[in-house]
Order: structure tokens, then sequence, then C-alpha cells
């Protein structure tokens, strides 16, 4: 099944950042973005996750196309089928590791996991404040708050700059698990090519074009 598709996507702010970027997503599968810093990578993994608006083409989620969705629908969409993972963690900061994944639970009516909780190594730290964590122990805490929501289509913009290249590689082997589990897909935006060769495919942003990587 195709999650989403992008159509002769183009945008720019003072330069142009990308030309006509065609890419689909399909269950199951991982789809890494790499390039150089300011190519348009995030501002590109932005339009693909809804949070912004393409200057030309369209993006079509779950067969729906992003430019005509209600407000309320696109709310819904994001709440439910889209998690989005990025450098800065966004957790609530008056709250404990454990509350904040509280808050995804009771948002997308999806109880807590345990072992994804072991998993990310974060048991011993998940009653604590976040402000009382150290930048990777927030970082697996924000990955643990996505999941919590199971969604369709995971966005991830550097979501292991925090942690070292053990603990990077684990946390990409669970995503690719919970995609197989799920059919759910995810587009990784990273600088690491390691960890870009870890998903299915690999697009490189060049010269504003996304040229599949062999």
């Amino acid at each position: 099944m195709t999650l989403l598709q992008a159509k002769n996507l183009s945008h720019k702010f003072d330069y142009p950042l990308f030309n006509d970027i065609n890419l689909s997503l399909c269950s199951g599968e991982s789809i890494a973005i790499i390039g150089v810093s300011g190519s348009g990578k995030s501002t590109l993994l932005h339009i693909l996750s809804t949070l912004l608006t393409p200057n030309e083409g369209e993006v079509l989620v779950l067969d729906k196309d992003m430019s005509s969705l209600k407000a309320k629908d696109l709310v819904a969409m994001r709440r439910h089928d889209l998690g989005m993972i990025f450098q800065s963690h966004y957790l609530f900061k008056g709250f404990s590791a454990y509350e904040n994944l509280e808050v995804a639970s009771i948002l997308s009516n999806e109880k807590i996991d345990d072992e994804l909780i072991s998993r990310l190594k974060i048991e011993k730290v998940i009653s604590q404040k976040v402000t009382e964590l150290s930048g990777g122990q927030q970082q697996r805490v924000s990955i643990a708050r996505v999941l919590t929501k199971k969604p369709r289509i995971i966005f991830a913009d550097e979501p292991t700059g925090n942690l070292d290249k053990e603990t990077a590689m684990e946390v990409m082997t669970l995503f690719n698990e919970y995609i197989e589990a799920n059919s759910a897909g995810m587009i990784l935006v990273t600088h690491d090519e390691q960890l870009a060769f870890s998903c299915h495919s690999v697009y490189h942003l060049e010269n504003e074009q996304l040229v599949k990587r062999k």
C-alpha cells in the first residue's frame, strides 16, 4: 500500500532549494534522505510531513491531498497517523518522561508499551523530570513518545543525533522492526550514511534534485 506520494514538489526561500521532486513511500518501507547542510533536506521533510506547504506540487498522505484537507482533519491525521521526531525534542519540560508518554497515549488512545521503554533503555529514568535527563535520554524519550502513538508514517530529522553509534543503530533496528510489524513507513533525514543505508532506500538531495543512491 502506498502511504505517501509527493508529486512535482518545488520550493525556494531566497534561493531555490529543490525542483520537481517525486517520491513514494509504501507500507513496510523506510527511506533515508541525505545531503549537505543547506541542501533543503529538512525543508523537504517538513513539506512531506504536512508542516509546510510547497511552492509547487502536491503531497498525498494515505490517499488524501494535503492541500485540500480541512484543518480539523489535518490535526486528526497528525495526532493519529503521523509521528514526527525532530532534533529539538519538544518534550513537556515540567513533566516526567513517563508523563510525556502518557500525553501521547491519551491523545492517540494507545497503550504505553513497557517493552518499548526497555528497548530504548529509559526504564531507569522514566520517572524523572525530562529536564534532569541527558540529551541522549531526552532523545530516546522523544522516540518512545512518537512510537507510543502507533503512527502509520514516521518522519525523523536526525533522530539519533544525540546518541552514540551503537545506540543509534539499535534505534534504527527498532524503527525497522516497528515499520514491518505495523505496516508503517518512515522517511529519515540524516548526515550519517551508515544510518541512512540501514533503510530500504537512500536518496541524495543535491543540485536541487533528489537522486536515488544504489
